[in-house]
């Protein structure tokens, strides 16, 4: 008899998708796969097949997963600055972290190169309702300065970019390795600040 606890396919889900952060993070996106997941948490190939349908079904959660994530608490962070109990830098350092250190943009480059654009599409919704939650009057798109959303293209392309290339490119240049943050910062709080000016 086994001891394993069973678990409802929510669960299941839920489990094998933090298997396959820690995965992403400890080894890189190329050990997200469906068998490396199962042995990690005592299951079987066929059951998180039956989840995810196929290694780029799993990625695609994953990538959903993160997103979802991340933008969470980006959102609790940008309330927190806008009630001046946060700062730009606290958001900044969330949007890099997560492309960085949670491995976002390794799975993001991954995906690209293996062919699976269309696991991005649950990375760019979530940025999407992330921005039309922080900003509803941009949601319609009638706004003409789009301000919260320029500044999210711009935050998230910083973030990924030095993720992928920040720290050899700083270094070569002679700069700080968080010089990209640094200069994400000084434009999220010069938008910030005129938004308080209102």
């Amino acid at each position: 008899m086994s001891d394993r606890k069973r678990l409802s396919p929510e669960e299941s889900r839920a489990v094998a998708l933090q298997a396959a952060r820690a995965l992403l993070i400890e080894t890189g996106p190329q050990s997200v796969t469906l068998k490396a997941v199962a042995g990690r948490i005592g299951r079987t190939h066929a059951n998180l097949l039956h989840h995810f349908g196929s290694a780029s079904g799993l990625q695609k959660a994953l990538a959903e997963h993160l997103a979802k994530t991340v933008c969470e608490t980006i959102i609790e962070a940008v309330h927190a600055s806008r009630a001046g109990l946060g700062s730009a830098r606290e958001v900044v350092d969330l949007a890099f972290d997560a492309f960085d250190r949670e491995g976002a943009g390794a799975l993001t480059s991954w995906m690209l190169l293996t062919g699976n654009e269309d696991a991005l599409a649950p990375i760019i919704a979530t940025i999407h309702e992330l921005v039309d939650e922080i900003a509803p009057e941009e949601a319609d798109h009638c706004d003409d300065e789009m301000r919260v959303h320029r500044d999210t293209l711009n935050l998230v392309l910083l973030a990924l970019g030095d993720a992928l290339i920040g720290g050899a490119l700083a270094k070569s240049l002679g700069l700080p390795r968080d010089a990209a943050r640094e200069r994400a910062e000084k434009m999220l709080e010069a938008s910030m600040e005129e938004f308080q000016q209102g």
